[in-house]
């Protein structure tokens, strides 16, 4: 039960002590850039699946 006692307080301190957090700011920053990132990327997917999508319908279409 000691070691247990000690590694929660080993971790209570590096993150108390050693773990550097974020500003409001900052954080806010990041959410901002990850979810404008998420919009782009899901974009980008939606034109290729649509292209796609559109593609094959024309090839289908085509050799019927």
């Amino acid at each position: 039960m000691n070691r247990v006692r000690a590694y929660i307080d080993e971790v209570k301190e590096e993150l108390l002590k050693k773990v550097t957090w974020p500003t409001w700011s900052e954080l806010q920053e990041s959410a901002i850039i990850v979810m404008v990132a998420a919009l782009i990327f899901s974009l980008v997917v939606f034109v290729m699946d649509f292209g796609f999508n559109k593609g094959m319908e024309f090839l289908y279409n085509a050799f019927r």
